[in-house]
């Protein structure tokens, strides 16, 4: 924290923090940025940037999937498309955490990192129907969107809830909910996702860490790299 406005309260200058710019804002990656104090929180000392950076987005989207959308509870079934991604691990994660019963998707090159994040079962959706596989389950996470949101749809048990990060559903299922959400800036869920990595009970998922100055090559890179891509200012 370099500097604060007027009136700015809870926050000190030089104090560590880590957050997620409002979607209204451009330029978050710089050496600088403006952001509304509330988009923040305190980064716990045991917790360098890098992890932080790859956890404040996949975080905060995970955990609105499942908790404040999804409501999932103990002992549910989740079914979690594209669960090899950055957004899809931390899913796995924060469910099994949250004692719920894992089926996670991707493709075969992620299963093992999919089963070891918590998923009890894994399909590779280039060579298995997930819907012959995975019978009827509480919520539905999707995180590809197209046919797969789609198809998802006939999956969800009734009662149950589909929600999705990429479209809006084009159906809802016949005695369940179907949810489309853009992630948003929170504090306190920030210091939660904090917590549960100073106790090791997450893992961020960092990828590839790039300099500021190669930018631009970092995200027009096509090769396939887990996790997130940060990009750290020095």
């Amino acid at each position: 924290m370099a500097e604060l406005g007027p009136g700015t309260t809870g926050l000190t200058v030089g104090q560590r923090v880590f957050g997620l710019t409002d979607w209204a804002r451009d330029g978050a990656l710089a050496e600088f940025v403006a952001v509304e104090a509330r988009n923040v929180a305190p980064l716990l000392a045991s917790i360098g940037y890098v992890p932080a950076a790859a956890l404040s987005l996949a975080g905060l989207t995970a955990w609105q999937a499942l908790f404040d959308h999804a409501r999932l509870q103990p002992g549910q079934t989740l079914l979690a498309h594209g669960a090899g991604g950055a957004v899809g691990a931390l899913a796995v994660q924060m469910a099994r955490n949250a004692g719920a019963r894992i089926i996670g998707t991707a493709r075969e090159r992620d299963r093992a990192r999919v089963l070891a994040a918590g998923a009890e079962l894994f399909v590779d959706l280039e060579t298995e129907p997930f819907e012959e596989v995975v019978g009827q389950v509480d919520v539905v996470l999707d995180l590809i969107g197209g046919e797969i949101l789609d198809r998802s749809v006939a999956v969800v048990a009734p009662g149950g809830t589909l929600v999705s990060v990429t479209a809006p559903p084009k159906t809802r299922p016949a005695d369940g909910r179907a949810i489309y959400f853009i992630v948003e800036p929170n504090r306190d869920q920030l210091a939660g996702l904090a917590r549960l990595v100073q106790c090791g009970r997450l893992t961020p998922p960092v990828g590839a860490v790039r300099p500021l100055t190669e930018t631009r090559s970092a995200f027009l890179n096509k090769e396939h790299v887990p996790g997130k891509t940060v990009i750290q200012v020095s």
